[in-house]
């Protein structure tokens, strides 16, 4: 370790996806505007570079969401760094406009989300993790308003040392598999399939299937009935078939700006109604167009007389076990009928994600930040963690925050929005702990 002071951040940014990259460029424009006591900041990420799903950049995938719902549009609608200045400096803008779409393809926006993090590389040290954060002590040891921040690099050799004022922890959702069931060469989560995928031997695989009823499921499913002519493709889905996104405009206000303001002021009662009502625009759901793809070859199945796509339906992974070469999984139909086994040559559990969890991170930290009767944290609507008075400095959470600022707190509808809101925090709580009053910065969002 290092004798020398360490380095000194106004915010420190863990983890560089999508919501990360969105608040270092709202901190980018904060700057530009010229106004006093630049935010200075830097942001570790474990991977060796820039990459969002990258694993689920199948052919034919669109993105779900609006192109103007992009890093930064509806925080600044004219900022540089938006999806149409992409195209524009790209020179496709007139193409895009051509082709008359408002959902790029996954590729394109993934390609749009690299222009964007050049632009900032200034600000992002790659191949690097934080292990932890630890309080700093301070001048007023029992008032800390720093902290220390311990990183390793790509080797997990911890060796630097970096001090922050704010920390603002972004650090992804977690993979799920079904319950008895675990990775290996054969059984693969969606968040690893196109790397696992292109390293296969594909004449090997006769018999897959893909567990999972939402979009991930219902995309890999249609790419391996496509690129493997020669096998049978199993859908093994618990419910009775793939259900429907509800993208309707009035459903699709519960994704807009205001709806954060009304779940997280409303009663817990509300917000179960907002859960009850609304799950079906994001959770366990299909777009419309890759349902009737998916039936479409189903039907043709069976006007040719084969059966290479079968749908499982009610049915479940209960558990995983090798023979031999192939993958034993058990299936049970509906929640107590009977477990059969079969076997394949590839499973893919696009069974979702674990919200992100801050807690190991925090270590003796974490009992500083105070939680709610369910034992959840409690987070200010800037997204801060609500912390014992003696803690001064910000914790912000990017992700995890479902149960206080509902739907959008893990998806790409409102980051350009959530990260000025961030911005705008992070400068009020400087100038009211430096005495100097509440100084909102011009990048939109209000403190509440």
């Amino acid at each position: 370790m290092s004798n020398r002071e360490p380095e000194l951040y106004d915010v420190i940014g863990i983890g560089f996806g999508p919501s990360n990259l969105s608040l270092a460029i709202a901190l980018e424009e904060y700057g530009a505007h010229g106004l006093e006591n630049e935010i200075s900041s830097l942001f570790f990420e474990r991977q060796s570079s820039f990459g969002w799903h990258r694993n689920m950049l199948l052919p034919s995938a669109t993105m779900q969401v609006s192109f103007l719902k992009d890093l930064a549009t509806f925080r600044n609608p004219t900022s540089s760094f938006s999806f149409i200045a992409y195209l524009h400096a790209s020179g496709r803008l007139p193409q895009f406009v051509n082709n008359q779409n408002f959902f790029p393809t996954r590729q394109e926006f993934h390609q749009y989300l690299e222009w964007a993090q050049a632009r900032v590389a200034d600000r992002i040290v790659y191949g690097s993790e934080v292990r932890s954060i630890r309080r700093s002590p301070g001048v007023v040891p029992e008032q800390s308003d720093r902290l220390l921040l311990e990183v390793a690099d790509a080797a997990g050799r911890a060796g630097r040392i970096v001090e922050a004022r704010n920390v603002v922890i972004s650090t992804g959702l977690v993979p799920r598999m079904p319950e008895g069931t675990e990775r290996d060469e054969r059984v693969w989560h969606s968040s690893e399939f196109l790397e696992r995928y292109r390293r296969t031997d594909r004449g090997e695989l006769r018999r897959v299937a893909v567990a999972g009823a939402g979009q991930s499921a219902a995309e890999i499913t249609r790419f391996l009935y496509d690129e493997l002519p020669h096998a049978q493709v199993c859908a093994v889905i618990p419910s009775y078939g793939y259900s429907v996104a509800d993208d309707t405009p009035f459903a699709n206000q519960v994704f807009d700006l205001r709806a954060v303001d009304d779940y997280y002021f409303a009663t817990e009662q509300t917000r179960e109604a907002f859960w009850r009502y609304h799950r079906n625009t994001n959770y366990s759901v299909v777009d419309d167009e890759v349902i009737r793809d998916l039936y479409r070859r189903s039907y043709d199945d069976e006007v040719r007389g084969v059966s290479r796509l079968q749908v499982l339906n009610l049915t479940r992974v209960t558990g995983v076990k090798r023979a031999g070469a192939e993958t034993r999984v058990s299936l049970q139909k509906g929640f107590d009928g009977e477990v059969r086994e079969l076997d394949f040559d590839l499973l893919v559990c696009a069974t979702g994600y674990d919200a992100m969890e801050p807690t190991d991170l925090l270590g003796d930290l974490d009992r500083h930040c105070l939680r709610d009767e369910a034992g959840r944290y409690r987070i200010g609507r800037d997204y801060r963690i609500v912390t014992t008075p003696e803690i001064r400095c910000g914790i912000y959470l990017q992700g995890g925050t479902e149960h206080t600022h509902g739907l959008t707190s893990s998806l790409l509808s409102n980051i350009a929005v959530r990260s000025g809101e961030i911005v705008d925090s992070i400068v009020a709580r400087r100038a009211e702990l430096s005495g100097e009053g509440t100084v909102l910065a011009e990048v939109g969002g209000d403190v509440r």
